[in-house]
Protein backbone atom coordinates (compact mmCIF):
# COMPACT_ATOMS: atom_id res chain seq x y z
CA UNK A 1 0.00 0.00 0.00
CA UNK A 2 2.95 2.05 0.88
CA UNK A 3 4.26 1.80 -2.58
CA UNK A 4 1.13 2.38 -4.58
CA UNK A 5 0.64 5.63 -2.35
CA UNK A 6 4.00 6.62 -3.33
CA UNK A 7 3.01 6.30 -7.16
CA UNK A 8 -0.57 8.10 -6.57
CA UNK A 9 0.83 11.04 -5.07
CA UNK A 10 4.37 11.62 -6.85
CA UNK A 11 3.94 15.20 -5.87
CA UNK A 12 3.90 15.03 -1.99
CA UNK A 13 7.54 12.82 -1.95
CA UNK A 14 8.03 13.91 1.67
CA UNK A 15 4.66 12.83 2.89
CA UNK A 16 3.93 8.91 4.09
CA UNK A 17 0.94 7.58 6.25
CA UNK A 18 1.02 7.71 9.67
CA UNK A 19 -2.66 6.23 10.38
CA UNK A 20 -5.76 4.84 8.64
CA UNK A 21 -9.35 3.56 8.55
CA UNK A 22 -10.60 0.55 7.19
CA UNK A 23 -14.50 0.93 6.67
CA UNK A 24 -15.72 -2.68 6.71
CA UNK A 25 -18.51 -4.34 4.85
CA UNK A 26 -20.55 -4.34 8.33
CA UNK A 27 -19.64 -0.61 8.44
CA UNK A 28 -21.13 -0.05 5.11
CA UNK A 29 -24.39 -1.67 5.97
CA UNK A 30 -24.69 0.01 9.24
CA UNK A 31 -24.25 3.00 6.56
CA UNK A 32 -27.14 1.67 4.91
CA UNK A 33 -29.31 1.33 7.78
CA UNK A 34 -28.89 4.52 9.48
CA UNK A 35 -29.24 6.57 5.65
CA UNK A 36 -32.65 4.50 4.93
CA UNK A 37 -34.90 6.89 6.84
CA UNK A 38 -32.62 10.08 5.43
CA UNK A 39 -33.16 8.66 1.87
CA UNK A 40 -36.87 8.15 2.45
CA UNK A 41 -37.25 11.50 3.63
CA UNK A 42 -35.47 13.20 0.79
CA UNK A 43 -37.02 11.65 -1.77
CA UNK A 44 -40.51 12.42 0.07
CA UNK A 45 -39.58 15.98 -0.16
CA UNK A 46 -38.64 15.60 -3.70
CA UNK A 47 -41.61 13.62 -5.19
CA UNK A 48 -44.75 14.71 -2.56
CA UNK A 49 -43.64 18.63 -3.32
CA UNK A 50 -46.54 20.37 -4.88
CA UNK A 51 -46.67 20.07 -8.74
CA UNK A 52 -45.81 23.68 -10.67
CA UNK A 53 -48.81 24.72 -12.69
CA UNK A 54 -49.49 22.86 -15.62
CA UNK A 55 -50.11 25.13 -18.71
CA UNK A 56 -51.89 22.23 -20.02
CA UNK A 57 -55.88 22.11 -20.34
CA UNK A 58 -56.36 19.18 -18.56
CA UNK A 59 -58.16 19.16 -15.44
CA UNK A 60 -55.87 18.48 -12.07
CA UNK A 61 -58.35 16.18 -10.93
CA UNK A 62 -56.93 13.68 -14.05
CA UNK A 63 -53.13 14.53 -13.41
CA UNK A 64 -51.26 11.88 -11.51
CA UNK A 65 -50.03 12.67 -7.91
CA UNK A 66 -47.80 11.09 -5.58
CA UNK A 67 -49.37 10.61 -2.66
CA UNK A 68 -46.83 7.95 -0.63
CA UNK A 69 -42.94 7.19 -1.01
CA UNK A 70 -41.35 4.32 1.04
CA UNK A 71 -38.00 3.36 1.07
CA UNK A 72 -38.24 -0.62 0.51
CA UNK A 73 -35.08 -1.78 0.23
CA UNK A 74 -31.49 0.37 1.20
CA UNK A 75 -28.40 -1.60 0.42
CA UNK A 76 -24.46 -0.24 0.14
CA UNK A 77 -21.77 -3.04 -0.40
CA UNK A 78 -17.97 -2.72 -1.51
CA UNK A 79 -16.72 -4.02 -5.00
CA UNK A 80 -13.41 -4.85 -4.71
CA UNK A 81 -10.64 -2.74 -6.73
CA UNK A 82 -13.84 -0.34 -7.88
CA UNK A 83 -15.85 1.16 -5.52
CA UNK A 84 -19.29 0.99 -3.96
CA UNK A 85 -22.57 -0.12 -5.50
CA UNK A 86 -26.16 1.57 -3.90
CA UNK A 87 -29.28 -0.53 -4.23
CA UNK A 88 -32.14 1.28 -3.49
CA UNK A 89 -36.27 0.10 -4.17
CA UNK A 90 -38.97 2.75 -3.38
CA UNK A 91 -42.66 2.49 -3.24
CA UNK A 92 -44.47 5.07 -4.50
CA UNK A 93 -48.25 5.49 -4.32
CA UNK A 94 -50.24 6.68 -7.36
CA UNK A 95 -53.23 8.60 -7.57
CA UNK A 96 -54.24 8.59 -11.08
CA UNK A 97 -58.03 9.47 -10.81
CA UNK A 98 -59.96 10.88 -7.67
CA UNK A 99 -61.25 7.05 -6.97
CA UNK A 100 -58.21 5.03 -7.47
CA UNK A 101 -54.55 4.66 -6.22
CA UNK A 102 -52.07 2.26 -7.94
CA UNK A 103 -48.45 1.45 -6.62
CA UNK A 104 -45.34 1.48 -8.83
CA UNK A 105 -41.96 0.81 -8.05
CA UNK A 106 -38.43 2.71 -8.04
CA UNK A 107 -35.59 0.60 -8.33
CA UNK A 108 -32.19 2.75 -8.71
CA UNK A 109 -28.57 1.06 -8.98
CA UNK A 110 -25.95 3.37 -8.87
CA UNK A 111 -22.08 3.09 -8.52
CA UNK A 112 -20.49 5.29 -6.23
CA UNK A 113 -16.47 5.79 -5.22
CA UNK A 114 -14.76 8.37 -3.18
CA UNK A 115 -12.13 10.44 -5.05
CA UNK A 116 -9.66 13.31 -4.09
CA UNK A 117 -10.30 16.99 -5.50
CA UNK A 118 -7.95 19.52 -6.72
CA UNK A 119 -8.37 21.21 -3.36
CA UNK A 120 -7.64 17.20 -1.66
CA UNK A 121 -10.91 17.06 -0.08
CA UNK A 122 -12.68 13.84 -0.66
CA UNK A 123 -15.86 13.41 -2.60
CA UNK A 124 -18.38 11.00 -3.14
CA UNK A 125 -18.70 10.98 -6.82
CA UNK A 126 -21.54 8.68 -8.72
CA UNK A 127 -20.26 7.04 -11.74
CA UNK A 128 -23.19 4.96 -13.06
CA UNK A 129 -26.75 5.13 -12.31
CA UNK A 130 -29.55 3.26 -13.40
CA UNK A 131 -33.37 4.13 -12.23
CA UNK A 132 -36.00 2.29 -13.52
CA UNK A 133 -39.94 2.28 -12.76
CA UNK A 134 -42.78 -0.08 -12.91
CA UNK A 135 -45.91 -0.30 -12.16
CA UNK A 136 -46.87 -2.92 -9.55
CA UNK A 137 -50.87 -4.59 -8.97
CA UNK A 138 -52.40 -7.19 -9.95
CA UNK A 139 -53.86 -7.76 -13.63
CA UNK A 140 -57.63 -7.32 -12.19
CA UNK A 141 -56.21 -3.24 -11.09
CA UNK A 142 -54.59 -3.04 -14.16
CA UNK A 143 -57.10 -3.62 -16.66
CA UNK A 144 -59.35 -1.44 -14.41
CA UNK A 145 -57.04 1.40 -14.97
CA UNK A 146 -56.51 0.88 -18.14
CA UNK A 147 -57.63 4.43 -19.31
CA UNK A 148 -55.51 6.23 -17.06
CA UNK A 149 -51.84 5.00 -18.85
CA UNK A 150 -51.47 8.22 -20.33
CA UNK A 151 -50.57 8.88 -16.61
CA UNK A 152 -47.30 7.08 -16.24
CA UNK A 153 -46.13 10.02 -18.16
CA UNK A 154 -47.01 12.40 -16.02
CA UNK A 155 -45.43 10.24 -13.36
CA UNK A 156 -41.89 10.58 -15.58
CA UNK A 157 -42.21 14.63 -15.13
CA UNK A 158 -42.61 14.37 -11.81
CA UNK A 159 -40.26 11.93 -10.81
CA UNK A 160 -37.32 13.48 -12.71
CA UNK A 161 -35.15 10.43 -13.54
CA UNK A 162 -32.16 12.42 -14.38
CA UNK A 163 -32.22 14.45 -11.41
CA UNK A 164 -32.30 11.53 -9.01
CA UNK A 165 -28.90 10.26 -10.56
CA UNK A 166 -27.49 13.84 -10.15
CA UNK A 167 -28.20 13.44 -6.61
CA UNK A 168 -28.20 9.93 -5.77
CA UNK A 169 -25.21 10.39 -3.29
CA UNK A 170 -27.38 13.31 -0.94
CA UNK A 171 -29.63 9.75 -0.80
CA UNK A 172 -26.50 8.57 1.86
CA UNK A 173 -25.84 10.09 5.53
CA UNK A 174 -22.57 10.85 4.51
CA UNK A 175 -22.02 13.71 1.88
CA UNK A 176 -19.41 15.47 0.85
CA UNK A 177 -20.18 17.60 3.61
CA UNK A 178 -19.26 15.02 6.14
CA UNK A 179 -16.19 13.57 4.22
CA UNK A 180 -14.33 17.04 4.14
CA UNK A 181 -15.01 17.09 7.96
CA UNK A 182 -12.86 14.31 7.73
CA UNK A 183 -9.64 16.70 6.96
CA UNK A 184 -10.98 19.54 10.00
CA UNK A 185 -8.16 20.44 12.29
CA UNK A 186 -9.22 19.24 15.82
CA UNK A 187 -7.84 21.02 19.18
CA UNK A 188 -5.30 19.22 21.65
CA UNK A 189 -4.58 21.60 24.26
CA UNK A 190 -5.54 25.63 23.36
CA UNK A 191 -2.62 26.19 21.49
CA UNK A 192 -2.32 22.78 19.55
CA UNK A 193 -4.48 21.07 16.93
CA UNK A 194 -4.37 17.93 14.92
CA UNK A 195 -5.43 17.21 11.50
CA UNK A 196 -5.62 13.89 9.28
CA UNK A 197 -4.98 14.38 5.41
CA UNK A 198 -6.35 11.76 2.96
CA UNK A 199 -2.96 11.18 0.78
CA UNK A 200 -4.95 9.85 -1.57
CA UNK A 201 -8.30 8.26 -2.65
CA UNK A 202 -9.43 5.22 -0.79
CA UNK A 203 -8.95 1.36 -2.02
CA UNK A 204 -11.34 -1.21 -2.47
CA UNK A 205 -11.15 -4.77 -1.02
CA UNK A 206 -12.81 -7.39 0.42
CA UNK A 207 -11.92 -6.09 4.14
CA UNK A 208 -13.66 -2.84 3.07
CA UNK A 209 -12.81 0.28 2.29
CA UNK A 210 -9.35 1.39 3.14
CA UNK A 211 -8.18 5.00 3.70
CA UNK A 212 -4.51 6.03 4.76
CA UNK A 213 -3.78 9.40 6.47
CA UNK A 214 -0.88 11.51 7.21
CA UNK A 215 -1.19 13.23 10.73
CA UNK A 216 -0.31 17.08 11.03
CA UNK A 217 -0.04 19.06 14.31
CA UNK A 218 -0.35 22.60 14.36
CA UNK A 219 1.08 25.13 17.20
CA UNK A 220 -0.23 28.32 17.22
CA UNK A 221 -1.68 28.09 13.81
CA UNK A 222 1.88 26.99 12.19
CA UNK A 223 2.09 23.43 10.88
CA UNK A 224 5.39 21.93 13.08
CA UNK A 225 8.37 19.78 11.41
CA UNK A 226 7.94 16.41 13.49
CA UNK A 227 10.70 13.77 13.27
CA UNK A 228 10.69 11.45 10.26
CA UNK A 229 9.66 7.95 10.47
CA UNK A 230 12.27 5.53 10.38
CA UNK A 231 9.46 2.95 8.91
CA UNK A 232 6.95 3.36 6.26
CA UNK A 233 3.41 2.70 7.53
CA UNK A 234 1.05 0.90 5.91
CA UNK A 235 -2.53 -0.14 6.92
CA UNK A 236 -2.58 -3.14 8.52
CA UNK A 237 -5.65 -5.56 6.56
CA UNK A 238 -7.18 -7.97 9.42
CA UNK A 239 -7.08 -11.61 7.59
CA UNK A 240 -10.74 -12.50 7.83
CA UNK A 241 -14.06 -9.94 7.59
CA UNK A 242 -14.22 -8.29 10.80
CA UNK A 243 -17.38 -7.96 12.60
CA UNK A 244 -16.76 -4.43 14.20
CA UNK A 245 -17.76 -1.48 11.73
CA UNK A 246 -14.26 0.33 11.01
CA UNK A 247 -10.83 -0.13 12.42
CA UNK A 248 -8.33 2.65 12.73
CA UNK A 249 -4.70 2.12 12.88
CA UNK A 250 -2.01 4.10 14.36
CA UNK A 251 1.29 3.77 13.94
CA UNK A 252 4.51 4.13 16.35
CA UNK A 253 5.51 7.21 14.68
CA UNK A 254 1.97 9.04 15.33
CA UNK A 255 2.56 8.56 19.23
CA UNK A 256 5.66 10.14 18.88
CA UNK A 257 4.87 13.03 16.86
CA UNK A 258 1.75 13.49 19.15
CA UNK A 259 4.24 13.80 22.09
CA UNK A 260 6.55 16.19 19.99
CA UNK A 261 3.75 18.79 19.38
CA UNK A 262 2.93 18.75 23.14
CA UNK A 263 6.25 19.13 23.57
CA UNK A 264 6.55 22.23 21.36
CA UNK A 265 3.84 23.85 22.39
CA UNK A 266 4.82 23.85 25.66
CA UNK A 267 2.41 20.91 27.07
CA UNK A 268 4.87 19.18 28.76
CA UNK A 269 6.35 21.72 30.71
CA UNK A 270 5.57 21.61 34.27
CA UNK A 271 5.50 22.96 37.79
CA UNK A 272 5.80 21.61 40.53
CA UNK A 273 5.56 22.63 44.45
CA UNK A 274 7.95 20.01 46.79
CA UNK A 275 7.58 19.04 50.08
CA UNK A 276 11.44 20.38 50.66
CA UNK A 277 12.25 24.16 51.76
CA UNK A 278 15.56 26.00 51.80
CA UNK A 279 15.99 24.87 55.44
CA UNK A 280 15.31 21.06 55.31
CA UNK A 281 17.49 21.04 51.97
CA UNK A 282 20.40 22.85 53.63
CA UNK A 283 20.15 20.38 56.32
CA UNK A 284 21.80 17.70 53.94
CA UNK A 285 23.62 20.31 51.41
CA UNK A 286 25.34 22.92 53.43
CA UNK A 287 26.08 25.12 51.20
CA UNK A 288 22.44 25.91 50.77
CA UNK A 289 22.55 27.72 54.35
CA UNK A 290 24.91 30.44 52.98
CA UNK A 291 22.49 31.30 49.47
CA UNK A 292 19.31 31.57 51.06
CA UNK A 293 18.96 34.09 54.95
CA UNK A 294 14.99 33.10 55.34
CA UNK A 295 13.02 29.53 54.53
CA UNK A 296 11.52 29.57 51.33
CA UNK A 297 9.48 26.40 49.38
CA UNK A 298 11.47 24.63 46.61
CA UNK A 299 10.10 24.80 43.39
CA UNK A 300 10.62 22.59 40.69
CA UNK A 301 10.27 23.75 37.05
CA UNK A 302 10.50 20.42 34.46
CA UNK A 303 10.89 21.28 30.52
CA UNK A 304 11.55 18.78 27.39
CA UNK A 305 15.68 19.05 26.87
CA UNK A 306 14.92 16.59 23.69
CA UNK A 307 11.95 15.17 22.05
CA UNK A 308 9.79 12.73 23.58
CA UNK A 309 9.49 8.72 21.81
CA UNK A 310 6.70 6.14 22.49
CA UNK A 311 7.38 2.58 21.45
CA UNK A 312 4.72 0.22 21.42
CA UNK A 313 5.15 -3.61 21.92
CA UNK A 314 2.84 -6.59 22.03
CA UNK A 315 0.30 -5.11 24.33
CA UNK A 316 2.19 -2.73 26.18
CA UNK A 317 2.80 1.18 24.79
CA UNK A 318 6.18 3.09 26.38
CA UNK A 319 6.38 6.86 26.50
CA UNK A 320 10.07 8.18 27.16
CA UNK A 321 10.58 11.73 28.16
CA UNK A 322 13.28 13.86 28.82
CA UNK A 323 13.26 16.57 31.21
CA UNK A 324 15.48 19.20 32.50
CA UNK A 325 14.07 20.23 36.51
CA UNK A 326 15.57 23.96 37.45
CA UNK A 327 15.17 23.44 41.14
CA UNK A 328 14.88 26.97 43.09
CA UNK A 329 12.57 29.12 44.88
CA UNK A 330 9.67 31.53 44.04
CA UNK A 331 7.03 31.62 41.75
CA UNK A 332 6.58 34.89 40.30
CA UNK A 333 10.50 35.75 40.47
CA UNK A 334 11.70 31.90 40.22
CA UNK A 335 15.31 31.86 40.99
CA UNK A 336 17.33 28.60 40.23
CA UNK A 337 20.20 26.71 41.94
CA UNK A 338 20.40 23.64 40.57
CA UNK A 339 19.92 21.85 37.51
CA UNK A 340 18.42 17.99 37.06
CA UNK A 341 18.06 16.04 34.32
CA UNK A 342 15.27 13.65 34.75
CA UNK A 343 14.37 10.94 32.27
CA UNK A 344 11.03 8.91 33.03
CA UNK A 345 9.84 6.05 31.37
CA UNK A 346 5.98 6.00 31.67
CA UNK A 347 3.54 2.94 30.60
CA UNK A 348 0.66 4.38 28.40
CA UNK A 349 -3.03 3.60 29.05
CA UNK A 350 -5.45 4.27 25.77
CA UNK A 351 -8.88 4.24 25.89
CA UNK A 352 -11.40 5.57 23.65
CA UNK A 353 -14.47 8.24 24.57
CA UNK A 354 -16.82 9.00 21.82
CA UNK A 355 -14.88 10.17 18.96
CA UNK A 356 -11.23 11.07 20.99
CA UNK A 357 -8.59 8.86 22.10
CA UNK A 358 -7.68 9.25 26.17
CA UNK A 359 -3.95 9.05 26.77
CA UNK A 360 -2.50 9.29 30.23
CA UNK A 361 0.64 8.05 31.84
CA UNK A 362 -0.47 4.95 34.04
CA UNK A 363 2.64 3.98 35.55
CA UNK A 364 6.21 5.26 36.01
CA UNK A 365 8.40 2.43 35.31
CA UNK A 366 11.54 4.13 36.02
CA UNK A 367 12.89 7.61 36.66
CA UNK A 368 16.71 8.74 36.23
CA UNK A 369 17.99 11.71 37.27
CA UNK A 370 21.54 12.93 37.24
CA UNK A 371 22.48 16.20 37.94
CA UNK A 372 22.94 18.89 34.93
CA UNK A 373 25.05 21.26 36.13
CA UNK A 374 27.65 22.16 39.39
CA UNK A 375 26.33 25.06 40.69
CA UNK A 376 26.79 23.99 44.36
CA UNK A 377 29.82 21.40 43.88
CA UNK A 378 29.53 17.73 43.95
CA UNK A 379 26.33 15.98 45.22
CA UNK A 380 25.60 12.43 45.40
CA UNK A 381 22.55 10.73 42.72
CA UNK A 382 21.65 8.86 45.85
CA UNK A 383 20.94 12.10 47.49
CA UNK A 384 19.34 13.44 44.50
CA UNK A 385 16.73 10.91 44.22
CA UNK A 386 16.22 10.39 48.23
CA UNK A 387 14.78 14.46 48.12
CA UNK A 388 13.02 14.99 44.60
CA UNK A 389 12.29 11.40 43.11
CA UNK A 390 9.27 11.08 45.33
CA UNK A 391 7.80 13.86 44.55
CA UNK A 392 8.88 14.23 40.46
CA UNK A 393 7.60 10.15 40.58
CA UNK A 394 4.02 11.93 41.54
CA UNK A 395 3.73 15.22 40.29
CA UNK A 396 5.21 14.70 36.66
CA UNK A 397 2.33 11.80 35.58
CA UNK A 398 0.19 13.75 37.08
CA UNK A 399 0.39 17.15 35.80
CA UNK A 400 0.92 15.69 32.35
CA UNK A 401 -2.27 13.82 32.74
CA UNK A 402 -3.78 17.01 33.53
CA UNK A 403 -3.30 17.80 30.00
CA UNK A 404 -4.00 14.49 28.05
CA UNK A 405 -7.22 13.87 29.89
CA UNK A 406 -9.24 15.94 27.61
CA UNK A 407 -7.88 13.48 25.05
CA UNK A 408 -7.13 13.51 21.26
CA UNK A 409 -9.82 13.91 18.82
CA UNK A 410 -9.47 10.36 16.00
CA UNK A 411 -10.46 10.78 12.71
CA UNK A 412 -14.27 10.95 12.11
CA UNK A 413 -16.97 12.26 10.21
CA UNK A 414 -19.37 14.52 11.22
CA UNK A 415 -23.00 13.01 13.60
CA UNK A 416 -21.19 10.02 14.23
CA UNK A 417 -19.54 8.79 17.42
CA UNK A 418 -17.62 5.47 17.90
CA UNK A 419 -18.67 2.40 20.58
CA UNK A 420 -17.73 -0.93 21.06
CA UNK A 421 -14.22 0.04 21.24
CA UNK A 422 -11.39 -2.69 21.57
CA UNK A 423 -8.06 -1.50 21.29
CA UNK A 424 -5.05 -3.76 20.98
CA UNK A 425 -1.29 -2.72 20.78
CA UNK A 426 0.81 -4.29 18.44
CA UNK A 427 4.78 -3.80 17.98
CA UNK A 428 4.97 -0.82 15.71
CA UNK A 429 1.01 0.13 15.35
CA UNK A 430 -2.49 0.40 17.22
CA UNK A 431 -5.57 -1.40 16.06
CA UNK A 432 -9.12 0.04 17.45
CA UNK A 433 -11.68 -1.88 16.11
CA UNK A 434 -15.07 -0.04 16.99
CA UNK A 435 -18.77 0.39 15.54
CA UNK A 436 -20.33 3.79 14.14
CA UNK A 437 -22.82 5.27 15.91
CA UNK A 438 -25.11 8.15 14.34
CA UNK A 439 -25.67 10.66 17.09
CA UNK A 440 -28.96 11.28 17.99
CA UNK A 441 -29.85 14.58 16.79
CA UNK A 442 -30.58 17.57 19.26
CA UNK A 443 -34.06 19.30 18.59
Amino acid sequence: LSILLSLLVPAHTTRSPDSGGILTPSGLRYLAEVSKPHAESVLRKDFMAPPAPDPSPASPSSRSQIVSVKVDKFSLIVIPDTGMRLSIEVDLGITPAPSTTKEMRLSILADLHVEMNPEENLELVTSDCKPTLEEVQSTEEMDRSAPHKSSGSDVDKQINVEKICLEVSKLLLFPNERLMSLAAPFPITPNCQVQYLPLAAPMYSEQGIIISLQTTFQVAGTVIPLPVSPVPFSMPEPASSSPSHLILAFSEHFYTSLFSALEESGALNVSLLSSLTTATLAERITQMGSLFQEDLPVVLQAASRSSPHVVLEEDKAIVKLFLTAQIGTGSSLFQSFLSVNVDVTARLHLSVADTRMIISLAAVEDIELSLATSDVGPILAALLEELFLPTIREEVPAQINMVLRQGVFLPHIASFTYTDVNITIHKDYVLVPCNLQLEARSR
